[in-house]
């Protein structure tokens, strides 16, 4: 039955009012966004669900101040909203503010077949800002003009820096020396561990929210997506990888480990929880391309939060977290990392135009001696194999600056990396 153009009315006139009422956190994306918004491309905001991309893209349509069309999908007025619902969608928009060239849909996806409006729009000439959870944008899933005429932006959950504004703790660098504002700094990290950065989890506090996440994208965005038949096994594998974050993993251990019938289902359904981004993998840096692929991954989670309401020995374990999180804040960099291991292990090595440019290891502490040693024998043997002047170890509480070999390693504190480091630290 199609919708009547009555309720398309009232729905994006109260969503309008409400989105021009809203107090919003600002991402650290909003800058890059704003001006990817400049373009004629179609900018998509990526990530998982409930992560504030309609949160940035309504901050982007309120700081263009552009006259513009706007909706959001994700309205249980708009449940039996259909593809041909457009049409009249479309009518209703001249109806209401006349001839517009730029629209923002948010939540776009849950419209089987949106994909042939949006089409017609980016052929018509005009612009498009759409929220995807799915990473369908990116796929091959969709014509041709559109998986090339389009700007992602990835949106995870709050950084740290994103965590503190919410918080209402201002800082500026200077105050990183300030022992009083230290601790502050440091008790406001302690929480953020615990409560990951999903903006309405921080509001709520509330475990329902997480298994009520964890139910949407497990079931509503693979299980049902892709026809998964064997639930359980799915379920077992998810609870077994975030249980392992931060581990190395292969897909014929985990074949055999869950008795599936072969490699290529689990390295199918380890690839719908990166899709969902759930879940991300790390290949061993290799030359090789054909080695990289080979070789064991390691897996990290996209949110410490959700990760503990999953696996109590993720919340257990400290040292898994830290490097948890100091890989998303990489991750939210845009890098191309990679770990390292060869006689030693180091936990990250980052690479630029095929050149590994930077080398990182975490650790919770460097007191023990023989922890020192092994945290740096696996950090000076890649920055021997790279050549390398400088390496990195992000400690959870520890700051000093060794020299060795002609080497110059900087340990700094996790709470006040994740506030100072920047994209370029790693780059040449």
């Amino acid at each position: 039955m199609a919708i009547e153009k009555t309720v398309l009315k009232n729905v994006i006139l109260s969503q309008k009012k409400y989105l021009n009422n809203q107090k919003l956190i600002q991402r650290d994306k909003f800058d890059s966004a704003l001006d990817a918004a400049k373009t004629p491309f179609i900018q998509v905001f990526t990530g998982i669900r409930r992560a504030g991309k309609s949160s940035l893209l309504k901050q982007v349509c309120v700081a263009k101040k552009d006259n513009n069309y706007f909706i959001n999908f994700d309205d249980n007025r708009l449940y039996n909203f259909q593809i041909e619902d457009f049409e009249t969608l479309h009518e209703v928009f001249l109806e209401l503010y006349g001839e517009e060239n730029v629209f923002y849909f948010d939540e776009i996806q849950n419209i089987d077949g949106w994909e042939k409006y949006v089409s017609r729009l980016y052929e018509e000439g005009k612009k498009i800002l759409i929220t995807d959870s799915s990473n369908k944008m990116g796929s091959k899933e969709l014509a041709p003009n559109l998986t090339e005429k389009n700007i992602h932006t990835a949106l995870f959950p709050f950084s740290f820096s994103e965590f503190l504004r919410w918080k209402k703790i201002k800082w500026i660098t200077d105050d990183l020396s300030d022992p009083a504002k230290n601790t502050q700094i440091k008790n406001a990290y302690r929480a953020y561990v615990v409560s990951g950065g999903l903006p309405e989890f921080l509001q709520t506090k509330s475990s329902d929210f997480l298994k009520s996440l964890f139910n949407e994208i497990v079931y509503r965005d693979i299980i049902a997506r892709y026809g998964i038949r064997q639930e359980k096994s799915l379920i077992k594998l998810l609870h077994y990888l975030v249980s392992n974050a931060t581990k190395t993993y292969s897909y014929n251990k985990l074949k055999e480990l869950f008795g599936f019938s072969n490699a290529i289902t689990v390295k199918n359904y380890i690839n719908y929880f990166e899709q969902s981004y759930l879940l991300f993998s790390v290949n061993k840096f290799d030359l090789s391309v054909s080695k990289q692929l080979n070789n064991p991954k390691k897996i990290y989670v996209i949110d410490t939060a959700l990760a503990n309401s999953i696996s109590l020995q993720f919340s257990e374990n400290t040292k898994q977290q830290l490097e948890n999180i100091a890989f998303l804040q990489l991750k939210r960099f845009g890098l191309e990392i990679f770990y390292h291991r060869n006689n030693y292990k180091c936990d990250f090595v980052i690479q630029e135009k095929k050149v590994i440019t930077a080398a990182i290891q975490v650790s919770m502490s460097l007191i023990d001696p023989k922890i020192k040693a092994q945290e740096l024998r696996g950090l000076l043997e890649a920055m021997l194999i790279y050549k390398l002047t400088k390496g990195l170890i992000i400690s959870y509480d520890e700051e000093e600056i060794i020299e060795m070999k002609g080497m110059s390693i900087a340990v700094i504190p996790i709470w006040k990396w994740l506030l100072t480091a920047d994209k370029s630290d790693f780059l040449t």
